[in-house]
């Protein structure tokens, strides 16, 4: 199912209190790799009792039954209350998105940084805590490892990517253009990144890389840019 469709779904299923349909992630920056990668959409409505809910159901199963995460579904108001917790996702939706229905309510949220890196540092150090745990269950078997680092990049790419607006004005929508840039800043070497990608785009296959080399620096090179982010001091605070 297209993005498109999506929308004539939505637009059936919720006539009258359908305001807004936003598509965001890598599809809005450029970023998308067909089959290998999901559409992320965000969708307004007039409320969301469960007579709403009910309405959309049917269209949201078929949406995640092509391989696409659930819609994040907001009313305009609990939209703007939700800017102080969720500032890197919102961020990141209002600076790259594309409007596939209605008006552009992303565009007129106020985001406030200051929660930035308090929530960057709990997310990164949860996932690096889920991934170590993760790692104990594969046994250090190559491929599990493999499909352990391919399974998170995607989520580290794009923490990093928010990581980089404590750092610099500079902040690319491509997520590999972005980490080159938190590198500048940072110095690390992007290196172990571009190859956990290829293992994903199958340029590379586990048999042919130093699997269990290759997991130590992933995980050094997500608490090098841990520790920055921990030992940042926002201007202001």
């Amino acid at each position: 199912m297209t993005p498109e469709k999506l929308v004539e779904e939505l637009k059936k299923a919720c006539p009258t209190g359908l305001k807004s349909v936003v598509l965001y992630g890598s599809a809005a920056a450029g970023d998308h790799t067909g089959k290998r990668s999901d559409y992320n959409v965000l969708v307004v409505t007039e409320d969301l009792g469960t007579a709403t809910l009910d309405a959309l159901s049917k269209t949201a199963a078929k949406w995640a039954q092509a391989g696409n995460p659930a819609p994040l579904l907001f009313t305009q108001e609990r939209l703007a209350q939700a800017t102080d917790v969720f500032p890197i996702e919102l961020l990141d939706i209002r600076e790259c998105h594309k409007i596939l229905h209605g008006g552009n309510l992303v565009a007129e949220l106020e985001i406030d940084t200051k929660n930035l890196r308090l929530q960057l540092e709990h997310e990164l150090r949860g996932k690096l805590i889920r991934l170590r745990q993760a790692y104990l269950l594969t046994g250090g078997k190559p491929k599990a490892v493999a499909d352990l680092m391919v399974q998170s990049l995607s989520t580290f790419l794009v923490l990093f990517r928010a990581a980089l607006r404590l750092f610099g004005d500079r902040v690319p929508q491509p997520k590999f253009e972005a980490l080159e840039e938190l590198a500048g800043h940072l110095d690390f070497d992007v290196a172990v990144f571009r190859q956990v990608q290829e293992l994903k785009d199958g340029t590379q296959k586990p048999k042919d890389v130093a699997v269990g080399e290759l997991f130590n620096t992933y995980l050094k090179t997500i608490e090098c840019v841990i520790d920055a982010v921990d030992a940042f001091i926002h201007k202001g605070e």
